[in-house]
């Protein structure tokens, strides 16, 4: 099968998933040939590639195919279903996202497969965050679907309840931008539960085959590590790299709409000082009055802009301006705290070319399919290659396509840093990923006394550095609680021998 699946990409599929795959697509995407030929073979795979090469469809479609080929069986009363796909994705709403981008598929596939005669596919998908409701809960662990949408919390919360009977029969995990959270605390809890993920399914049945491991993502550096983390540890967990990581064309341009920066933050003459009390305090120089207009004028050029900043207050301040600005809502804003309808109704319109504009954070930067996005727009630095290449990949998300994008330095010291990380965007010098535990991610381990006669940081160290933030807030408060009743318990062990010391000696 592997050389022929290298002449032709698609002969390992079905006839229904190949005859709707060639009626809608012209050719496979080098990391879609590439990675079907590993992936069908039942191998590990790590798919690199940009942002808009297909590598979703690529790590799902041979999914489907096995579900349509061998689909899950009719369940008697008392039978216990079981997820046959699991996807994980870093944010929400690139869960939500792919929920949705699949049922075109699925759709496509079953009336492909009445076409050539075949019964069509009864294929399920529902998706597990924190957003989902009670009832929609139950109803996930009394009706397993084929392929579950999660995230690594809520994999970690159903892998410890009853719910994680409906994962043992998991036969492909998929962990989408792992580059976003191998070389953080919640990559490694991530890893963690796809171990207890592996010990679940060998307990209930010794004899079924390993769980298939498939990683996606657009940047990340060094390959080997990346893979090295996604395998995890064990025999049999080598993992087959598919690089089809061609540089995507960009269109970057950064903005000073000021003309000296140096001058920010000057106390404004009197005579420029608009009208306000006396109290008012010192009305000093902005940047943001030269930004607001050129960022609506851009918006009102393009079809569909998204804005990103680095923190949650800004993004509503910046919406509101905007809006005041141009006299109508013209932009709305995108994060992590709005609810949950709120925010899929942006998503959805910003997605169909009717929202004109969208302020965001870190939710939008990763993987989600914004088609009709042809600008982005960066306000302060992005901080890193791999973000600045994220974020402003959100803009021509198709095959081919260039991403054009803006950045607006705040102040001199933010120019300078925006300058590094759009010549490393040019360049392609995506910073390099260090898994949890290494010396250069572990600052404790630098000193002697935090590592181990083997040179490798101490468990203490470890357990420090790497515990869930919950967790060491609390052990934080513990110490402060222990802290300020210390004294207390010392004077009242101390005062008794205080006394006899004194009276023996007087």
């Amino acid at each position: 099968m592997g050389a022929r699946s290298k002449a032709d990409p698609l002969a390992p599929f079905g006839p229904a998933v190949r005859a709707w795959f060639e009626a809608t697509f012209e050719a496979p995407t080098r990391a879609q040939a590439e990675g079907w030929a590993a992936i069908s073979e039942g191998r590990h795979t790590l798919i690199h590639a940009p942002t808009g090469s297909g590598k979703t469809l690529a790590a799902f479609l041979w999914c489907l195919d096995r579900l349509v080929a061998d689909p899950s069986p009719t369940l008697q009363r008392g039978q216990q279903g079981t997820v046959r796909t699991l996807y994980v994705s870093p944010l929400k709403a690139l869960t939500y996202d792919v929920e949705r981008n699949l049922r075109a598929p699925l759709a496509g596939i079953a009336l492909a497969a009445q076409r050539l005669g075949e019964e069509p596919p009864r294929i399920s998908i529902a998706s597990r965050t924190g957003d989902t409701p009670q009832d929609e809960r139950r109803d996930l662990v009394r009706h397993p679907p084929d392929i579950l949408v999660t995230t690594p919390e809520s994999l970690y919360l159903l892998l410890t309840s009853q719910a994680r009977e409906i994962l043992t029969g998991v036969e492909q995990v998929i962990v989408d931008e792992v580059h976003a959270i191998a070389g953080t605390k919640r990559g490694a809890h991530l890893a963690l539960s796809l171990e207890r993920l592996e010990r679940l399914r060998t307990q209930k049945d010794d004899a079924r085959p390993p769980l298939q491991r498939i990683g996606l993502s657009a940047t990340q550096r060094p390959l080997e590590t990346i893979a090295r983390y996604l395998g995890g540890n064990g025999e049999g967990r080598d993992v087959h790299i598919v690089d089809a990581g061609a540089r995507k064309p960009l269109e970057l341009r950064v903005v000073v709409p000021v003309e000296d920066m140096a001058r920010l933050g000057e106390v404004l003459p009197l005579d420029e000082q608009p009208g306000g009390p006396v109290l008012g305090g010192e009305i000093r120089t902005s940047i943001w009055p030269a930004i607001h207009p050129r960022i609506l004028e851009l918006i009102r050029e393009h079809r569909s802009t998204i804005v990103f900043v680095n923190s949650r207050r800004l993004a509503e301040r910046l919406a509101q301006r905007l809006n005041e600005l141009a006299g109508e809502e013209l932009v709305r804003a995108h994060h992590g705290s709005i609810a949950r309808e709120q925010r899929l109704e942006i998503e959805e319109e910003l997605k169909a070319g009717r929202l004109p504009a969208l302020v965001a954070t870190s939710s939008l930067e990763l993987g989600i399919d914004m088609g009709a996005v042809d600008l982005v727009i960066q306000v302060e630095s992005p901080t890193s290659v791999a973000r600045g290449l994220q974020r402003i990949g959100r803009a021509g998300h198709q095959v081919g396509e260039p991403s054009k994008g803006v950045i607006f330095p705040k102040y001199r010291g933010d120019l300078l840093e925006t300058a590094v990380v759009v010549r490393g965007m040019r360049d392609g010098r995506i910073e390099a990923t260090q898994l949890p535990g290494t010396r250069s991610t572990c600052s404790r381990s630098r000193s002697s006394r935090w590592r181990s006669a083997s040179g490798s940081p101490s468990t203490s160290c470890w357990r420090s550095c790497e515990e869930p933030p919950r967790s060491r807030r609390s052990r934080a408060r513990r110490s402060r609680a222990s802290s300020a009743c210390s004294p207390a318990r010392t004077r009242a062990t101390s005062s008794p021998s205080s006394s006899r010391g004194s009276s023996g000696t007087g």
